[in-house]
């Protein structure tokens, strides 16, 4: 069975449906410039009926350690996903600081981007890989890009790793299959409008990789 991470989610509603569809993850956006933002006292209201259901993940942008500290203060996520620029010592310092679990996204547009991935085997947890933003993007990730996924059939890392960007319910049957992924994230292609899940289109990324 495949792994889902539902991203961006921002309501109570959102929760119980991927709850509901089975998601392991749920993710939640702390950057302001993302239509998905939310801070994180008001995720872990959102989240806490799910609570020992799903694992949530907290999704940073090269957050400095107020914000870090502030996440598990008032949250407690069961991982960080770093989705910026961080470096593998500061994705350990991270993982130290916080104690939590890293999903470590890296960029990806052609076969020469996946060399990246070998500085963090061994430091992340898991290692996401999503389409590379346009140029002059203000956020790096939820651009709903594509790229070509059977790249990934080459990797060569040890590290559990999701494949991200472009998926929706019409190519995510096909993409996993091009790519080898056992997990898969999840964000504008389950939305009706930015920042707006559709528990229509969450069922149905759900179904596709189910039936």
């Amino acid at each position: 069975m495949t792994d889902i991470k539902f991203c961006g989610l921002r309501t109570r509603e959102d929760v119980f449906t991927a709850q509901r569809l089975g998601v392991r993850w749920a993710g939640f956006v702390h950057f302001a410039p993302s239509p998905r933002h939310i801070d994180p006292a008001a995720a872990a209201d959102a989240f806490r009926p799910a609570m020992n259901k799903l694992e949530a993940v907290s999704v940073t942008v090269e957050a400095g350690n107020a914000l870090l500290d502030e996440i598990m203060d008032v949250f407690a996520p069961d991982w960080i996903q770093l989705h910026g620029q961080e470096t593998p010592a500061r994705a350990a310092e991270i993982r130290e600081r916080t104690g939590r679990k890293i999903i470590k996204a890296l960029p990806v547009a052609t076969a020469a981007d996946l060399d990246a991935a070998s500085a963090y085997d061994g430091i992340a947890d898991m290692i996401l890989f999503d389409a590379k933003p346009p140029k002059g993007a203000t956020r790096p990730g939820g651009w709903g890009a594509a790229y070509d996924y059977a790249l990934l059939k080459s990797l060569n890392i040890t590290t559990p790793w999701l494949l991200s960007g472009g998926l929706d319910a019409a190519n995510v049957r096909a993409a996993v299959e091009a790519s080898g992924a056992s997990a898969v994230d999840v964000s504008s292609g389950i939305e009706a409008a930015p920042g707006e899940k559709s528990a229509q289109k969450m069922a149905a990324f759900a179904k596709a990789l189910r039936d």
